[in-house]
């Protein structure tokens, strides 16, 4: 596939590869390529626009339709402004949608936002001829991608919810990539498929699925998002299966992360915002300064080690809570006390993780054994009496739901999203 950058989306996808040049993210030539070439306004047709703000219920939104004149510059500018574009919400069809606005519902498919689908195809190292699977790919724009720089025939992703894969598949069909999307339960892989050289993971799991670890090829790379109970500290997870067959497998804290699969839940601090603000707690004297944002090793740590934490991001001060016990800690730079609120003292577990973290060497990245066929999976940052340990949770507790059936028949409607002929017309397939 070619890249014509003299039309208008081109010299949009030209300027967003060079913000990502510019700010260090972007260094695969390949991937340069496949980012100037794929045409990602095929796969976006539509996106939601959140119009009230935070923590309002009902939700109000604005549907935006690319192929309408009254939405299309705003709808271009957000398809390629770098953060995610919103396009399912509550498990709707996407063939029917009616544009402007609309009272209640969540998201439930977006893309991931564009620094997160460049780290993780960049620490894969995609190559060509390559054979790459992809769990929840949603619209598949890092599946397009990854099928630019393999090759046609080579990129399949297993999607659990049968509207958002129907989607895709129509659409990639357009670009003429040759990746392939298939409904199923991420969970259980995709065995019929084989092994496969590169693994990625769009939903963030509790621990890694034996399913996966079973269809890494030899030489091969798997990436995922751990997540746990709090959305504040999620980790990147990088396994790989050496010439030996064995399987190493690091984590390490990231400032974002992949949402969670289907039926987990996170912890929330902001029903609690108003009594936090209302009673901010009991100042006492601390010996640990709030730990700088950064400091991902540590807080991927907390995660496990301090479990039932979140943070209030939006707080203008670190704002840390345990909503299961109704406490709260609350600190401020540079002061030497903190303030805390219930039961539990939060800050003064963090303060004995904190301690514990700077004893381990303040590593920023940690091992995981991963056996062969399940059980536990052990994660450690050493091998001394120092080091921090856990064991990462099974996938037990998740509720474990089977896929949606992709829909057979196309319900039109007034306005529909997608109906633009400069929008499905399939670009020269590659050579």
């Amino acid at each position: 596939m070619s890249a014509d950058l003299s039309t208008p989306t081109g010299a949009r996808r030209a300027a967003m590869v060079e913000r990502l040049e510019a700010d260090g993210v972007l260094t695969d030539v390949r991937l340069r390529e496949a980012l100037l070439s794929v045409p990602r306004e095929v796969l976006l047709p539509h996106t939601y626009v959140r119009v009230s703000d935070p923590g309002v219920e009902p939700i109000e939104w604005r549907l935006l339709d690319g192929a309408h004149p009254d939405d299309r510059a705003e709808w271009l500018h957000l398809v390629h402004g770098g953060e995610s574009v919103l396009l399912q919400r509550d498990g709707e069809q996407l063939d029917a949608l009616v544009c402007g606005p609309v009272t209640g519902g969540h998201m439930t498919s977006m893309s991931t936002y564009g620094q997160a689908t460049v780290d993780a195809l960049q620490t894969l190292r995609l190559g060509r001829g390559q054979r790459y699977l992809e769990f929840g790919p949603g619209p598949g724009v890092s599946l397009a991608l990854a099928a630019a720089v393999t090759g046609p025939r080579l990129a399949v992703g297993v999607e659990r919810d049968g509207h958002v894969a129907a989607f895709a598949q129509r659409n990639l069909d357009r670009l003429g990539l040759g990746a392939m999307v298939v409904a199923g339960d991420a969970l259980d892989g995709h065995r019929a498929g084989g092994v496969f050289d590169r693994i990625h993971s769009g939903i963030g799991v509790p621990c890694v699925p034996p399913a996966w670890v079973e269809q890494l090829a030899l030489g091969g790379r798997l990436l995922t998002t751990l997540t746990t109970r709090t959305p504040s500290w999620p980790g990147q997870l990088l396994a790989t299966r050496t010439g030996a067959g064995e399987i190493e497998a690091v984590p390490r804290g990231r400032p974002r992360g992949y949402r969670p699969m289907l039926g987990y839940r996170w912890l929330d601090a902001v029903p609690m915002r108003p009594r936090m603000e209302a009673e901010p707690g009991v100042p006492r004297p601390t010996r640990l300064a709030p730990p700088p944002d950064d400091a991902y090793g540590f807080w991927l740590a907390a995660a496990y080690l301090a479990p039932g934490l979140v943070r209030d991001f939006q707080a203008e001060r670190m704002t840390i809570a345990a909503p299961d016990e109704d406490s709260w800690a609350v600190a401020v730079p540079g002061e030497a006390t903190v303030r805390v609120h219930g039961a539990r003292d939060v800050w003064a577990e963090l303060e004995d993780v904190y301690a514990r973290w700077v004893l381990a060497g303040r590593p920023d990245a940690y091992r995981v054994t991963v056996p062969e066929g399940g059980g536990p999976q052990h994660v450690a940052s050493g091998t001394g009496l120092r080091a921090l340990k856990w064991v990462l949770p099974p996938l037990a507790p998740v509720p474990h739901q089977p896929a949606i059936p992709c829909p057979s028949e196309h319900h039109p409607a007034r306005r529909s999203i997608g109906d633009d002929p400069r929008l499905t017309q399939p670009p020269t397939p590659p050579g």
